[in-house]
């Protein structure tokens, strides 16, 4: 099985980082803007479509405030196995995002890997952005 581990700074505080991936229906405004361009909630699912035309349908897993730990699973798409996770821990001034992600086929770890830089890079420009903007 891949797995694939992604760590960024944020320089916002762990609330403000952690309201926006709990607001789990509005990945594409609060998020991951540029990255996700549409999101549908569906019960305990959500449909994504990326910007680069992928869709996926990815269930809620648990959503754990006290630990600002959020898990899901890709249930419509190309992996036959997807479970990830995104946690959130103070870091001086900011955060540190933890993503990771366990996946098969092996063989999309390189494509996975990728979306997964882009929206690292979209996170921190969303999440600082707003940050700056709620200052302003």
């Amino acid at each position: 099985m891949a797995s694939i581990h992604k760590e960024m700074y944020v320089a916002a505080s762990p609330d403000h980082v952690w309201a926006a991936f709990r607001d789990v229906g509005a990945v594409d405004t609060r998020l991951a803007r540029g990255f996700v361009t549409d999101v549908k909630l569906e019960g305990d699912t959500r449909v994504v479509r990326f910007a680069n035309g992928v869709v996926a349908r990815e269930r809620i897993i648990d959503m754990d405030d006290a630990r600002r730990r959020l898990a899901y699973s890709v249930v419509e798409g190309r992996p036959t196995h997807h479970h990830a996770t995104f946690e959130v821990f103070a870091e001086g001034p900011g955060s540190r995002v933890v993503w990771i992600t366990d996946l098969l086929p092996n063989e999309l770890k390189p494509a996975i890997d990728d979306m997964m830089e882009h929206g690292m890079s979209a996170m921190k420009s969303t999440l600082e952005g707003e940050r700056q903007e709620d200052a302003a």
